[in-house]
């Protein structure tokens, strides 16, 4: 096949790989392409598809799916990672995943971003319930990944509102292959390991059988903070300081009954102040590593009574883990039989382990006389400043607040086991009609354990009240012996927390050409998807008796049955113009029925050019956390006004600064998200070897499924009035937060495509660039609310940069083979600090962008060998000042960037005879 009409079968289907261009056959092959369920000739397609293939991610040195998203530029910048995603704050941080990655196209989020394995969709994170970790997917056996940039909901139901990423493995393998993987950071910190062994029997063409199976184990290592210089969170000329006083050398606390007072004044200033250190004090506040002067200046507050200027900060930013260590495992096996020349089963069985530890930092505590945990009076380490403060009373207990770095970092550890068995009937019926027929288990079970840094609340505090414990450890000393004791004595070592889901299904589907008209062959689908969908979660331990763990109310085992029938049908108009119709009609045993159509073109007038577009509409379904998770009661700890009675009387204190309780958990009456998206484009290829496409898109989405904390609540009273439960004289009961189906958002953008292949007395040489912009992205919460546009603009959830790509250029000739990559991610107006702005402070966070380079030699029987470098340059993130409270990352943000810097790739493959 020459390359002209390989790079026209190329711009036909919109593929954004040269992955078919590799693949010459003598006849044409009917495939199925993801986002349809008709199998065709590749040629005939017309999806917007990018396609990696399993050389591009070695070249790459990519060894994760997390690693594999970053170089997707139609995949969002948010906190779906294990770096941000496991630290982000927030009432839309998922707090019950440890150690998983999620996709997310377009930036809408893991649950719209429907994840398939070989088509066919596998089961939720065990703790979650909602998507898929893509740590269980095994990339070492992958061949190839295809990603439908377009709304599926009508082939494919629930979740495919921002597209479809399908992890297509090794089917049909004969021989026997090792692989070995390693990428070195430069630097130290964060390097990973691979061993794979990949063996296969038989041919299905002449032996009628195939088996085959794939091992992989993965490790990672663990990257902190403290190891990469740009990670700190005290660049005060820069408008980065810390906010927290949660310091290792405790500060003292104000408060009724206590040594300080509700207040102190130093001589001859008028100024009364809530907090003081001993540090502070005398300027020494840097003695202790981590520890700076509270900068008051950037985070001042214009109250009557100045709170943090004469204590300590801890840049507990600058104390994360930025790589968690992970250890995987991957089993993939399959066996299929040739029951005759138009008849094929198979049985797949896929499975995976993951262990991963999740570090913060150590906990904050406050104590106070109500927790009877302050520091006693006669205690050895009763720190006296009545030297500094006149008015300190030497006869009363101090309150403090103290980061307890001696009970260690706060450590959990999740282990996450993954399953399939897929049993399949594939073949030809009648001659020309394609079917196939699966029923599947799929199980996810995810654990969560407490190893470190944890302590029982009630021990804790009374081991605090007994003065043993000295939280004033001057620079160089640690404490005693019997303080070391005391403290490892309130520790919880405690299985957490666990959940289960489930997913067994059946399905089927049969396409072929109905008849013919003048301009060709009218092509159908039909099929059928049969779901039982379970989920089940349990605290191990009730969590509130553990200070700072994290947790859930126990949801006992629930399911649902989802029954789904769908079509699809291609009609050529003319010899250059087709219509695809498709519809699917998807009915939940709980939330009801809903029915998706899709509608789309292409129009061919020219051999080099082809015009392709589609409407269609989508659809989430909510998930079982959402739906059923239980109630949690809690008091707000600061209390707070009731937004409609307290402006009528104000300072009435049964409506004023009232310690309300509130209420977290499902909400069974939540609807589908819906959307209604559409785009339209067009694939050139004008000369020899050139291809390029751009095709515009937009979504707008209503009824956004949201978890909104009991201050939003209270601050959208007007649209939420049934959340804010009152008693029968109009005070208020409790507050109910948690889940709500929110107003909706709209985006729109281009994917932009370009591919040049070409060949010179110097070789083979490859160019190209597939690059996402987005033009807007709006939000609003309320239907009364206007939106607001995130686009370039800082986000405590997700980033929308403007501009996002992946460029690469390959030259080849004879057993050598090199690749230059370049990654970009424009820049965005950063998080202004809250208060003085230093001079010279750049309220813009700059582009991020890295290049890499690799080379592969095949000349050595049987080997192949790939090197690279990763970040040439050792480029470091770029700076941003964000409250570290908002989004974790002191000085970078994991969102945009990868902090291992310079890393050194090497595979090696070796293929016995």
């Amino acid at each position: 096949m020459k390359l002209k009409k390989i790079a026209q079968c190329i711009a036909l289907i919109g593929v954004s790989s040269t992955v078919f261009a590799q693949e010459q056959q003598a006849e044409p092959q009917r495939v199925e392409i993801t986002g349809s369920s008709i199998k065709r000739i590749a040629k005939e397609g017309a999806l917007p598809v990018q396609v990696i293939s399993k050389s591009d991610i070695e070249r790459q040195g990519i060894t994760s799916a997390e690693q594999l998203m970053r170089v997707i530029s139609a995949n969002g910048t948010g906190t779906n990672n294990m770096t941000s995603g496991n630290n982000v704050f927030g009432a839309d941080a998922d707090r019950l995943v440890g150690g998983a990655a999620f996709a997310s196209l377009r930036g809408l989020g893991p649950s719209s971003t429907l994840v398939l394995l070989n088509g066919r969709r596998v089961s939720a994170h065990g703790t979650s319930g909602k998507s898929v970790d893509l740590n269980s997917i095994p990339i070492a056996a992958v061949e190839r990944i295809e990603i439908l940039k377009d709304g599926a909901s009508a082939i494919y139901g629930t979740d495919a509102i921002g597209g479809v990423i399908n992890f297509i493995l090794k089917t049909n393998y004969t021989g026997a292959e090792i692989s070995a993987d390693t990428n070195v950071t430069q630097e130290g910190g964060g390097n990973t390991r691979r061993a794979s062994l990949l063996v296969g029997k038989g041919t299905l063409d002449k032996e009628g059988y195939n088996v085959m199976a794939s091992l992989s184990l993965d490790k990672s290592d663990i990257l902190r903070s403290q190891q990469r210089d740009f990670a700190r969170g005290y660049q005060p000329n820069r408008g980065l300081s810390p906010d927290t006083t949660g310091t290792p050398y405790a500060n003292q606390l104000s408060g009724a009954g206590t040594a300080l007072g509700t207040g102190f004044k130093l001589p001859g200033d008028p100024n009364s102040y809530l907090q003081a250190s001993l540090l502070s004090l005398t300027g020494k506040c840097d003695t202790i590593p981590g520890m700076s002067q509270y900068d008051a200046a950037l985070w001042k507050n214009s109250t009557s009574i100045l709170r943090s200027t004469y204590s300590c900060a801890y840049d507990y930013g600058g104390d994360y883990v930025m790589q968690q260590p992970v250890e995987h495992a991957n089993l993939v096996s399959r066996g299929t039989i040739q029951i005759n020349a138009d008849t094929k089963a198979f049985v797949e069985l896929t499975a995976s382990r993951a262990k991963s530890k999740a570090e913060l930092t150590p906990l904050q505590i406050s104590t106070s006389i109500a927790n009877k945990n302050v520091y006693p009076v006669g205690g050895p380490y009763y720190q006296d400043l009545s030297a500094y403060i006149p008015s300190f009373d030497n006869t009363k207990p101090i309150a403090y607040k103290w980061r307890a770095s001696d009970l260690g970092n706060r450590t959990q550890e999740t282990t996450s086991d993954n399953s399939r068995l897929l049993l399949g009937l594939e073949g030809v019926v009648f001659g020309k009609w394609d079917y196939k027929l699966g029923v599947s288990t799929a199980r996810a079970k995810a654990d969560t354990t407490l190893i470190d840094g944890y302590a029982y609340t009630d021990k804790l505090y009374a081991a605090l009240a007994s003065g043993i414990i000295n939280p004033w450890v001057a620079p160089g000393q640690s404490q005693s012996p019997a303080a070391m004791a005391l403290l490892n004595s309130t520790k919880a070592h405690v299985d957490l927390q666990g959940g289960t889901t489930k997913l067994t299904q059946a399905d089927g589907n049969i396409s072929g050409e109905l008849f013919q008209l003048p301009a060709g062959a009218v092509s159908v689908a039909t099929g059928f998807d049969l779901r039982r969908e379970s989920y089940e979660f349990a605290q191990g331990v009730d969590a509130t008796t553990i200070l700072l763990a994290p947790g859930n109310a126990n949801l006992p085992s629930v399911s649902r049955d989802i029954k789904a029938v769908y079509a699809e049908t291609i009609v050529p108009i003319t010899k250059n113009l087709e219509l695809t119709a498709a519809v699917r009609h998807d009915q939940y045993s709980q939330i009801g029925g809903t029915t998706n159509p899709k509608l789309a073109f292409r129009y061919q007038p020219h051999e080099a050019i082809v015009f392709r577009g589609s409407v269609n509409s989508g659809f989430l379904a909510p998930s079982f956390q959402q739906l059923y998770s239980g109630q949690l009661t809690q008091e707000l700890p600061n209390g707070a006004d009731d937004p409609v009675q307290c402006p009528l009387h104000p300072g009435d204190p049964n409506y004023c600064s009232l310690k309300l309780d509130y209420k977290t958990g499902g909400n069974a009456k939540l609807k589908p998200e819906t959307s209604k998206q559409g785009s339209i484009g067009f694939v050139v290829s004008p000369m020899k070897g050139l291809t390029g496409s751009l095709d515009i898109w937009e979504i707008r989405s209503k009824d956004r499924i949201l978890n909104r904390t009991v201050t939003q609540v209270l601050a959208n009273y007007q649209s939420l009035l049934d959340n804010i439960v009152r008693n029968p004289d109009g005070t208020i009961n409790y507050i109910q937060a948690g889940w709500i189906n929110a107003a909706g958002s709209q985006t729109r953008g281009a994917d932009l495509s370009l591919h040049y292949d070409t060949e010179f007395s110097t070789g083979k040489w490859s160019f190209a660039l597939d690059g996402t912009y987005t033009n807007s992205f709006k939000y609003h919460e309320f239907e009364n609310q206007p939106y607001q546009e995130l686009v370039g603009n800082f986000g405590t959830s997700d980033l929308y940069l403007r501009w996002k790509h992946n460029a690469s250029i390959t030259w080849s000739r004879g057993p050598w083979s090199v690749m230059g990559t370049q990654l970009y991610a424009s820049g965005y107006k950063d998080q202004l600090p809250k208060g003085d702005i230093p001079p010279g402070f750049n309220p813009y966070v700059d582009a991020y962008i890295t290049y890499g380079l690799s080379a592969t030699y095949t000349g050595f029987k049987n080997w192949t060998i790939t090197g690279g470098i990763q970040n040439v340059f050792n480029t470091d993130p770029p700076f941003t000042a964000h409250n570290v409270d908002d989004v974790v990352g002191a000085g970078w943000d994991p969102r945009v960037a990868d902090p291992r810097g310079r890393a050194f790739t090497l595979n090696v493959n070796y293929k016995f005879n």
